[in-house]
């Protein structure tokens, strides 16, 4: 497999091809043929050029790369230290107590190690929601660990423990954005800041910094006791929705706040295992549909869960259907048709997270696209068999180990189930050195408790960023 790392085409061979063309049509026994950095063609017995390396797709799935539009990557080298938190919890320990605490090296661990565990689990493009750079070293830090590790990034500048019209307004941010804005296909750019809802909408500079540098602005919105619907208003009453806004959780807003989005054309990142578990609010599919807002699917943290889209998809179809049910059995009815398919979800894992970030070559196997793709196929596995319905095979029985072999920009990163060219014993390492050093900050029995932390009333905040006296219960309110 390292003949292909060196410029060859490659083609999928006999697999069951899904291209999220708009038709969501499933092509039994094709071939998916990539040359260079881009799909060349899909279809049945494809002739190749000479030298082409062939993978047996056969009683596999091939379909595009998934794409997670929000992942706190910086927080990888924590994973699962949080399992049983609240999102009070959360706030606590990283907004208020123990976020600064990060040096750069533990960005760059934390990138690092979570860079990995999105190629490995098929996920080819993540939008790093960087929210732990108090500093530019250590936004430089995560810009050289997403280099490191080859997959599709998108950095989305954020600092938490800073004003958003502070940090965007320093010279040392706009010369880094003046060297990382543009002219990276594999990293692309946002601002990551949220709106409080103070009246005098103090992330105002922030969004006309986004607005000159030509980059979009990802927020969380309509996240219990954090946002609300008076975020949204202020935003669209100053002109600051647009199509490229994404709109993370968006859980607990108004039907007016959804009216905003919709008409503004922006999307949202439903993160489901962290809203279902978190408390940001229900997960949001199930009214969103009604507002055709286009949707992308995101893991958020990997200090509380996984760090795939399987999960993501699965958990998504979960929470929406138990909600339909819920309401139907309320009213003595029953639901006798899914509305939320499984060929919707695997959508919005893919075609949808593309769409979100603006890139139509992304998200799709058409000709002429980024050749981002994945095989699942796993032939040690009893579960691989029969493939009868190929997207509620991804969506509800398919999972990271089932994945055979990942494409990013026409370089194989993941084969035979198995990372390319990938120092794991390396990024085993310098995680091992950020918790040792976290440990020893916090001293032993902070750390045990932390997993586990009391949180007084004084800290149930109405808005729980550092930077502010703002509050307001609007945070704790939602009109459906």
């Amino acid at each position: 497999m390292t003949e292909i790392a060196e410029g060859r085409p490659l083609v999928f061979r006999g697999g069951t091809v899904l291209p999220m063309d708009r038709s969501r049509q499933v092509l039994a026994g094709a071939d998916v043929l990539v040359v260079d950095d881009r799909i060349a063609e899909v279809g049945p017995g494809l002739a190749v050029p000479d030298g082409t390396v062939e993978i047996d797709a056969t009683d596999g799935i091939v379909l595009p790369g998934m794409i997670d539009t929000h992942r706190h990557m910086w927080q990888t080298a924590l994973r699962g230290y949080g399992a049983d938190w609240t999102l009070t919890q959360y706030f606590v320990w990283f907004y208020l107590e123990h976020g600064n605490r990060f040096r750069p090296q533990d960005i760059h661990a934390g990138n690092t190690l979570a860079a990995l565990e999105a190629i490995d689990a098929g996920v080819t493009t993540v939008v790093d929601w960087s929210h732990g750079l108090r500093t530019v070293e250590h936004a430089e830090a995560a810009v050289d660990a997403l280099r490191s590790v080859p997959g599709r990034y998108v950095l989305a500048y954020g600092n938490i423990q800073a004003p958003p019209a502070e940090w965007t307004g320093t010279p040392e941010f706009r010369a880094f954005a003046d060297r990382h804005v543009g002219g990276d296909d594999l990293l692309g750019f946002q601002l990551a800041f949220d709106v409080t809802g103070d009246p005098s909408f103090p992330e105002r500079p922030a969004f006309e910094v986004a607005r000159d540098l030509g980059v979009p602005v990802s927020t969380h919105a309509g996240v219990w006791g954090a946002t609300s619907d008076d975020g949204i208003r202020l935003m669209y009453d100053h002109g600051f929705m647009d199509e490229r806004t994404v709109y993370v959780h968006a859980a607990s807003l108004s039907t007016d706040s959804y009216h905003r989005i919709a008409a503004t054309g922006g999307s949202i990142s439903v993160s489901t295992e962290s809203e279902q578990s978190a408390g940001q609010g229900y997960p949001p599919t199930w009214a969103i549909r009604a507002h055709d807002i286009p949707v992308s699917l995101s893991m958020d943290t990997s200090v509380w869960w996984s760090g795939d889209l399987f999960s993501a998809m699965r958990t998504t179809l979960g929470a929406d259907r138990s909600r339909c049910h819920l309401e139907a059995h309320a009213n003595g009815e029953t639901v006798t048709e899914c509305r939320l398919r499984a060929d919707q979800v695997v959508e919005w894992a893919t075609r949808g997270g593309a769409a979100a970030l603006g890139r139509t070559d992304l998200g799709s196997l058409e000709p002429g696209g980024k050749a981002d793709l994945v095989l699942i196929k796993n032939d040690r596995s009893p579960v691989s068999f029969p493939l009868l319905n190929p997207y509620g095979h991804v969506a509800f029985q398919a999972q990271r180990g089932d994945v055979h072999t990942v494409v990013v920009n026409g370089r194989v990163v993941k084969y035979a189930h198995e990372l390319v060219g990938v120092d794991l014993a390396a990024a085993r390492r310098e995680v091992e050195e950020t918790v040792s050093y976290l440990r020893a900050e916090l001293g032993e029995q902070a750390w045990e408790q932390g997993m586990h932390p009391a949180v007084p009333e004084s800290k149930i905040l109405d808005n729980p960023y550092t930077y502010t006296d703002y509050r307001s219960s609007a945070t704790r309110t939602s009109s459906r």
